[in-house]
């Protein structure tokens, strides 16, 4: 086979783990090492970054018969920027960004359903299923590469908009709690501030207060599962609507005045292109029930 842009600069044994599913990685690096797995005709190591044309020789190999694949619905998600390299959507609550952990596809695999030309579609960073908002999917390898070094060195700029119970004093305020992650004996992942947890560092800016509420706006300076809203309900406000970490009995309450998702919404992203170095900021902007309920806190604040 011939290398395109889906395998260019990607390491042989990667690249023969995504192609050879199935196959045991042991397997993988035996033929690897016995020289079976040839590029332009050499034999490699298995820190071999593939070319973009090279010729790649696979040994046939037999693999146990795949069951059938669980229907997956083509799905095209609203495009807030694209170009040649990159796509951002805006991600509605409700949907995961990708299959796994009971959830048998997510907005990845419906993209590539939807696009079956796109020869590279992979999600660039991960949104919580109840989060709704900006979603980065890189369609080059050189564009992910790009974007994952510029997100490791904190050169992107991330916002959200969380609606939280209690009235918050200050205008801006720097947390930096340890977040460690452990499974509840029901198997699910949940998060909790721990001493010996990874550091994680959020800046939350007051946008607006109402009697009982208030919407902030947080800066994430680390990338942590669930950081945005561990924070909040250690600190003791809770994001409305948070069915993990939030304040059950007024949940039900919000859902007979209409809240009947968590308010959290990754509404700003800003960078610089991976390709062209062009400062780029993609914006999402509230959607209607998450708006709605803010007029109607306005509303009852008149």
């Amino acid at each position: 086979m011939e290398v395109d842009e889906s395998g260019a600069d990607q390491r042989i044994d990667n690249f023969l783990f995504r192609h050879l599913k199935g196959v045991p990685k042991s397997h993988i690096y035996r033929i690897l090492r016995g020289g079976e797995v040839r590029v332009n005709k050499k034999r490699v190591t298995q820190t071999y970054r593939l070319q973009l044309g090279d010729l790649l020789r696979i040994p046939p190999i037999r693999v146990a018969e795949k069951p059938e694949a669980e229907f997956v619905p083509a799905m095209e998600f609203p495009i807030l920027y694209e170009d040649e390299a990159l796509l951002a959507i805006n991600k509605p609550s409700g949907t995961a960004v990708h299959g796994g952990s009971g959830v048998s596809f997510g907005v990845i695999e419906q993209l590539r359903r939807a696009r079956p030309q796109a020869k590279f579609l992979e999600l660039v960073h991960r949104l919580d299923r109840e989060t709704s908002g900006v979603l980065l999917v890189a369609k080059k390898r050189s564009a992910l590469t790009g974007l994952h070094e510029i997100m490791r060195e904190g050169n992107s700029d991330k916002r959200y908009y969380a609606l939280v119970l209690g009235e918050w004093k200050n205008a801006r305020q720097h947390v930096k709690l340890p977040l460690h992650k452990f499974d509840t004996p029901q198997g699910e992942k949940r998060v909790m501030v721990r001493e010996d947890g990874q550091q994680a560092h959020t800046i939350f800016n007051l946008q607006k207060n109402w009697p009982g509420f208030s919407l902030l706006e947080a800066e994430l300076k680390t990338g942590r599962t669930h950081q945005i809203r561990v924070h909040l309900s250690h600190l003791g406000f809770p994001i409305a609507g948070d069915d993990k970490y939030g304040d059950f009995s007024r949940n039900k309450a919000l859902m007979k005045q209409g809240l009947k998702r968590m308010f959290l919404h990754a509404h700003s992203i800003s960078f610089n292109h991976p390709l062209t170095g062009e400062p780029l900021q993609i914006t999402a902007p509230l959607p209607p029930e998450l708006d709605g309920f803010i007029a109607r806190l306005d509303a009852g604040a008149a």
